[in-house]
């Protein structure tokens, strides 16, 4: 379940310069000078300290291991058929043992092209592959352990994968278990402050907006959706998704206007 501080966080204002804790930030009456204020991280590129648990439910839970961080990088484990596969892992102190609630790992999955993360670094600890799509081009060089090609499904878990490719440069795995409704979007959607607008509980990516990906989502039925970049939406997930892809272009101006400096910046990060 969210906790009420991760759903706080999740609906934040993108990052500009609107005060600290003790108050708004404006021009020193008497010295005429602003204090330094540190400017929140799209990712943080540091060793992880901690984990913040995430996104239960019985078959799986997810955790962020940089919770301060604008890019809201998320991880999660799900119980499949066979096991339980780790999706975009981000390393950190704690993981092991979050992982040993849901069961034994079967196997780690990188679902984004820019999602190499710390997959090898978990896939080697459990004696198991990285599992990457065969459409994938950038990832498995980046991913240090042994790496399985798959197409259409994750091994015996009785996940689907969809390819989503919506232009050169984006390649994207869309995740999704019929058997216990849950749906998983690495990139193309997300609940991160830098992805929703207005009262969206859940937004398409800004490039994607004037086209949204409604045919990848068809199909889909799901009882939670989960994202590589947020906390999960588990309350009327479904109307969450019709609803972000539904108005997605028509309020594209205002995601535009709102995060589209945070996204650029989240797309630099995420070449680096």
């Amino acid at each position: 379940m969210r906790t009420d501080s991760v759903m706080a966080r999740d609906t934040a204002g993108p990052d500009i310069d609107v005060g600290t804790a003790s108050g708004p930030r404006h021009a020193d009456r008497h010295f005429g000078t602003r204090p330094h204020i540190p400017r929140v991280p799209i990712y943080d590129r540091q060793a992880a300290t901690a984990i913040e648990e995430i996104d239960r439910w019985e078959g799986g839970v997810g955790w962020l291991a940089h919770s301060g961080e604008r890019g809201r990088r998320a991880s999660h484990a799900l119980r499949g058929d066979d096991g339980v596969w780790v999706f975009d892992p981000v390393d950190a102190p704690g993981v092991d043992d979050l992982l040993a609630t849901v069961g034994e790992v079967a196997g780690v999955a990188v679902l984004s092209d820019y999602h190499a993360r710390d997959a090898g670094a978990v896939a080697r600890r459990h004696g198991v592959p990285v599992h990457v799509p065969e459409w994938f081009e950038r990832v498995a060089e980046r991913v240090l352990a042994p790496v399985e090609r798959f197409a259409g499904a994750i091994g015996d878990s009785g996940i689907r994968v969809r390819r989503y490719a919506p232009f050169p440069g984006w390649r994207e795995g869309v995740a999704h278990r019929p058997a216990d409704g849950t749906l998983y979007v690495a990139d193309a959607l997300g609940s991160a402050p830098l992805y929703t607008v207005g009262e969206e509980r859940l937004g398409v990516y800004l490039l994607l907006r004037p086209f949204p990906p409604r045919e990848v989502f068809a199909a889909a039925d799901p009882d939670r959706v989960l994202f590589g970049h947020g906390t999960g939406v588990f309350e009327d997930a479904a109307d969450a998704l019709d609803d972000a892809l539904a108005g997605a272009r028509r309020r594209f101006p205002r995601a535009l206007a709102r995060n589209g400096a945070g996204q650029l910046r989240a797309l630099v990060g995420a070449l680096g």
